[in-house]
């Protein structure tokens, strides 16, 4: 069984299940914390290391929220280390914990925190929430769940993004057309956008990525099917409102009205030809909606990815947690650190500066937000939406059957085969992964 062992991230075989149970049981309630006005009273100085993967276009803000932080708790000192991708970070956590030589502070990707959560490597954080009386009402419900697992509150998000649709504004005018908000109305969209000559498209009326799972697992659950079955036993792509989804973008690829890349170098393709108005409108992280302003010759506009039974978009980026084998006296220091990067006095500071979503709805009507909406206006889309931004599928599987499926994806867009077939032969070997998980 591959419970507690998240080794689906990466292969070090030395990490063994019997290690993660030494290193603090993630299923444990947490060890009752002192009192909160002793806590305040003890100003001892402090050194934390917070191991991330801000790139470069963040260190910036990075520096300014320690720097303020450091004025509100001049005791503790937050030593920044950045350690790679996600993936890089993610394995040297793994040997850290092996090594019982662990920071208090991490980023985490989200989809890896259910692997991380269950094998006891970060804190539950639920007391230090009660006890400190944080609003979490506050946050958007998605993004907070997604930094939750097992009715346990694991993190924050910090760097959020969610997918988008950016469309040629300029383009949708002068054609009459509006983004299509629900599948009805995406049939039609298509005939006036597409573009074709001597039977071949010219001109794509909108793309989605096939590269990561992350750009059309909304599309499954708006479909009103579902990855997993409600008891997360058995996966559900082969029942028919879970095809609906693969079912039209075959239809929609092979009438040459969608694009759809998959592989090395698909994202800057896809990108490229949306700018060389060949795509009129593209799927895409909102970590990338300045990119776009930036570079495109024409007005950019930015609206929800559209539903049918429902109507979501999942979260993406990176959240911060606290190491749970780190000592008492270094978790009280991680907390306030965790609490003040994510708090909403800083949050659309933090959001100019990083380029991600601010998370918490209050900040919306502050003069600052106003500012951030009246400067970048494409962003309200998504506070639109603000509560329809949901988790990823949180199991500790997913990172690897979802390979599975992305596979089918990868075979539909590639060679033309039959996705459903493809998709129905794809679930008993996905099956087969998911039982190992218990």
């Amino acid at each position: 069984m591959k419970s507690k062992k998240w080794l689906s991230i990466s292969v070090l075989a030395a990490l063994t299940a019997s290690t993660l149970a030494a290193c603090g049981g993630g299923g444990d309630k947490p060890a009752a914390l002192p009192d909160a006005k002793a806590v305040e009273e003890d100003k001892t100085p402090i050194t934390i290391q917070y191991w991330h993967s801000h790139a470069d276009a963040q260190l910036a803000g990075l520096n300014y929220m320690i720097a303020e932080f450091n004025k509100k708790y001049p005791y503790i000192t937050v030593e920044p280390v950045f350690q790679g991708a996600y993936t890089d970070l993610q394995k040297k956590l793994q040997a850290a914990v092996a090594a019982k030589e662990v920071p208090a502070v991490t980023n985490v990707e989200v989809s890896a925190l259910p692997n991380f959560a269950d094998g006891g490597v970060f804190s539950d954080l639920t007391e230090y929430i009660k006890r400190d009386k944080v609003d979490l009402n506050d946050f958007s419900k998605g993004m907070l769940a997604a930094y939750a697992f097992n009715n346990k509150q694991y993190g924050f998000p910090l760097i959020v993004s969610t997918s988008v649709m950016v469309y040629n504004k300029t383009m949708f005018d002068k054609l009459g057309v509006k983004p299509p908000q629900t599948w009805a109305e995406i049939e039609d969209f298509n005939k006036k956008v597409t573009l074709k000559e001597n039977g071949k498209t010219t001109r794509y009326a909108f793309a989605v990525p096939g590269w990561d799972t992350w750009y059309y697992d909304p599309w499954i659950s708006n479909g009103g099917g579902a990855i997993l079955s409600a008891d997360k036993k058995k996966i559900a792509l082969d029942q028919p409102d879970s095809l609906r989804w693969i079912q039209n973008f075959d239809k929609w690829i092979k009438d040459g009205s969608m694009q759809m890349g998959y592989g090395k170098g698909a994202s800057d393709v896809m990108r490229q030809m949306f700018l060389d108005q060949k795509i009129g409108m593209v799927q895409h992280t909102s970590a990338v909606i300045k990119t776009y302003l930036e570079n495109a010759k024409f007005e950019i506009g930015v609206s929800f990815i559209p539903g049918d039974k429902e109507r979501k978009s999942h979260i993406g980026g990176a959240g911060i947690v606290m190491m749970d084998m780190a000592p008492q006296k270094q978790k009280e220091a991680a907390w306030k650190f965790i609490k003040f990067m994510t708090d909403a006095e800083h949050n659309i500071k933090w959001a100019e500066d990083t380029g991600y979503l601010p998370t918490h709805k209050s900040v919306v009507n502050t003069e600052e937000g106003k500012q951030y909406f009246q400067k970048w206006p494409q962003y309200k889309a998504v506070f639109d939406n603000f509560d329809n931004v949901a988790p990823r599928p949180q199991h500790t599987g997913y990172p690897e059957f979802s390979n599975v499926y992305k596979e089918v994806v990868g075979e539909m867009v590639l060679n033309g085969k039959d996705p459903v077939s493809l998709m129905k032969a794809a679930v008993p070997k996905m099956n087969d992964i998911l039982s190992e998980y218990k």
